[in-house]
């Protein structure tokens, strides 16, 4: 029996209203389209929530009044005149230092050596050679009264110079005896100024014959150190030591 032919229409659709399902199927999906609406109002809210509230801000931006930044250090005093003159202060303090150290070391040589232990006998007597560039100058010191005689003259005729005459009598003025001993002299060479070096130099050195212990005081105030600037030789194809020719390009 099973080979009963079937209507065409039932051999098309064996499943009966089984295709029209998928058709309401179709019919019902745009639903959910409809209900998108509701899905994008949700999101307005919030948008319309963060839009009023950038005006609130803009508002309350607005009311505030603006203030100026504030300069770091706007409300100090200025101090550069207190400093300038500071800085004057300190360099009047260094600058007074050395003064007060020469000032220290000129009173220092003024005051005689109270050390000084020379013998003054009757026949005492103590040479010593003294020189200064081309000067020489042979010294002979003797107890006496301070009197100084230079190749047979006294020694404001020889050396009229207040200056050269009061550097002349530093060394004896150093130990005390310009007025117990006599200096008497002869000299040869170089100028006066040089002359005057060479005598105070071999006096020193005379010192230092009579009483030994005197080195230590006559070296530190430069008594006994020999002066060696001399006058610089004249060079080959020079005029003089330093001075050169004209020169001439042709």
């Amino acid at each position: 029996m099973s080979d009963v032919e079937q209507p065409e229409d039932e051999q098309r659709n064996p499943a009966g209203d089984a295709p029209e399902e998928p058709v309401e199927a179709a019919n019902e999906a745009p639903q959910p389209a409809a209900e998108q609406p509701a899905a994008d109002a949700a999101p307005e809210q919030p948008a319309a929530q963060e839009s009023d509230e950038a005006d609130e801000e803009l508002e309350e931006i607005e009311e505030t009044p603006r203030v100026k930044p504030e300069i770091p250090g706007a409300d100090l005093v200025p101090d550069i005149v207190l400093e300038g003159e500071a800085r004057d202060d300190e360099e009047g303090d260094e600058e007074s230092t050395p003064a007060a150290e020469s000032e220290a070391d000129d009173e220092q040589e003024a005051q005689p050596i109270a050390d000084a232990a020379i013998s003054l006998a009757s026949g005492a007597r103590y040479t010593a050679t003294g020189k200064r560039k081309t000067a020489v100058a042979r010294v002979i010191l003797k107890p006496g009264t301070g009197q100084y005689t230079i190749n047979g003259k006294p020694l404001d005729d020889f050396f009229p110079r207040p200056t050269l005459q009061r550097n002349i009598r530093q060394p004896l003025e150093a130990v005390g005896f310009e007025e117990r001993m006599d200096v008497i002299a002869k000299m040869h060479g170089g100028g006066v100024s040089a002359q005057a070096g060479a005598l105070r130099h071999g006096i020193s050195r005379a010192l230092l014959e009579a009483d030994p212990n005197l080195r230590g005081e006559l070296k530190k105030r430069g008594f006994l150190t020999r002066d060696p600037r001399v006058k610089e030789r004249k060079k080959a194809g020079l005029k003089k030591a330093r001075k050169r020719p004209q020169f001439s390009k042709r």
